[in-house]
């Protein structure tokens, strides 16, 4: 029901195209005389077309919600299962019972409508039997229109002709709108984890598919993160990885860090873990769509991004994919550009010996996101620590100020080179906005290829944060300010 303003609307353009085949271009090419020489022979159609047209243009430009798409798609249907029969119907008729072969097209058009576009089941033969009606109904009107010169026949072979037929019509759309529907059902029950429902898909990367959820009972949205067994390759594998995911977000208790709801696996053997949902958008799409920001408030995201990882260090989580779009800005009770650092889906303990960690991921696998990974990760080390999302920092620090990566190349082994021995430029080489040099100092630091040059960790990193000088600071209230012109609710 969800999609049926979509398929209403192609249907609605087809039954334009179709009758337009139908009525009038045989007449244009053979009988183009005659087209427009009675009001009969063209006012119907043009009249059925001119209303299909409208159905595609109202659907297109208003947004409708499904209950609405329900009742505007029974009353096209009515209408246009009477636009045909005018066609066919409206004029003079032939009702010698042994000359009359067939049904109407208002029973093809009414077995395809209630397929196509379905309804509940009540509802839909409802809208049949007054579809169907048009077939009599416009008999009956031609007749009067057009006395027949010939003996008319009895009222019963009238409702074998005209009748009959159509409530037969009737019962087979009633039966195909409770397979549809029922198979719609279906479906429902299937999206449903645990005492949430999956609404609309927001996104898919690596680890899975994230969706928008409702609760069943509480007025609570959320964020549902998912791996069926088909997605997942080795599903054992996956199936601990995921694990690990949901169990090392539960640990955290930092406002910075995404919220866990819930976890579980669904009985399809799908597995899940329900979080927040958030309103806003990762530090990627934001200088995608508006260019750097000003160093006060990369300044500023950057303190609370410290605030999330220095909570998983001490937990000995080491994060491993901090990169813009794992770095969400969002709108937080009153708070604007309130950060939350998403996606622990590699995350790894820093006291997990290596044939652990190598038991849980692919063999060569190097984890994490080549623009933004740090030279002992590219290099394949085992001995990954907290100074490798210290480097991760600097690359999104950098990407907030400059717009642009650290380093570029068409190839990931490019890439990986690059983050192990190239030496980077000063992000105040690569941008117009005024950058302090102490700033500037910072980044590089959090760049150096030995992780001993780099802060010590994301505790350190803070205090040479708060350590920095800006002409001036980066305040909820400008923070407010911006998302209210920016992105207003």
């Amino acid at each position: 029901m969800n999609q049926g303003a979509s398929r209403l609307q192609a249907l609605a353009l087809l039954y334009a195209f179709m009758f337009f085949m139908a009525a009038f271009l045989p007449r244009i090419i053979l009988q183009p005389s005659q087209l427009f020489e009675h009001p009969i022979n063209w006012v119907p159609g043009a009249i059925s077309i001119v209303v299909a047209l409208s159905v595609a243009a109202v659907l297109r430009s208003a947004r409708l919600d499904a209950r609405s798409v329900v009742g505007v798609s029974l009353i096209f249907e009515i209408a246009s299962s009477y636009g045909i029969a005018a066609a066919e119907f409206l004029q003079p008729l032939d009702l010698n019972p042994d000359s009359w072969v067939g049904l109407s097209w208002v029973a093809v058009w009414t077995l395809i409508f209630n397929v196509v576009v379905p309804a509940p089941p009540r509802y839909a033969v409802v809208a049949a039997l007054a579809s169907v009606s048009s077939v009599p109904v416009m008999v009956l009107l031609s007749l009067s229109i057009f006395p027949p010169r010939v003996q008319m026949p009895g009222a019963f072979e009238m409702f074998l002709a005209f009748g009959f037929p159509y409530l037969l019509v009737v019962i087979m759309a009633y039966v195909g709108a409770r397979v549809v529907y029922s198979l719609g059902t279906e479906v429902s029950r299937a999206r449903e984890l645990g005492s949430y429902r999956l609404v609309e898909r927001l996104g898919e990367g690596g680890m899975g598919e994230v969706w928008k959820a409702s609760h069943r009972l509480l007025a609570r949205p959320a964020a549902i993160k998912l791996i069926r067994a088909s997605l997942s390759g080795d599903w054992d594998d996956a199936r601990r990885r995921f694990e690990r995911e949901a169990q090392s977000i539960a640990r955290l208790r930092s406002p910075h860090t995404v919220t866990l709801f819930d976890f579980g696996v669904a009985d399809d053997g799908a597995f899940y873990y329900v979080m927040e949902l958030l309103d806003g958008l990762d530090a990627d799409a934001l200088v995608k769509r508006f260019g750097p920001l000003p160093a006060e408030r990369v300044v500023y995201l950057l303190r609370q991004m410290c605030h999330s990882l220095s909570e998983a260090h001490s937990c000995g989580l080491v994060h491993r994919d901090i990169k813009p779009a794992n770095v969400f800005l969002c709108r937080y009770g009153q708070d604007h550009d309130f950060v939350k650092i998403l996606d622990f889906g590699i995350a790894k303990a820093a006291h997990e010996s290596a044939d652990t960690q190598t038991a849980l991921t692919a063999a060569n696998v190097i984890q994490g996101t080549p623009a933004f990974i740090a030279p002992e990760q590219a290099l394949g080390g085992t001995d990954v620590d907290a100074r490798a999302d210290i480097y991760s920092a600097g690359c999104v620090a950098y990407w907030l100020l400059t717009g642009g990566n650290v380093f570029t190349g068409d190839t990931t082994m490019k890439l990986l080179l690059a983050h192990a021995h190239t030496r980077p430029d000063a992000p105040s080489s690569r941008t117009q906005l005024p950058i302090a040099p102490e700033l500037d100092a910072l980044v590089l630091s959090c760049l150096a290829k030995d992780p001993a040059h780099r802060p010590a960790s994301a505790q350190d990193l803070l205090a040479r944060l708060e350590a920095v000088p800006l002409d001036q600071s980066w305040t909820g209230e400008r923070a407010a300010e911006w998302w209210k012109v920016h992105l207003p609710r």
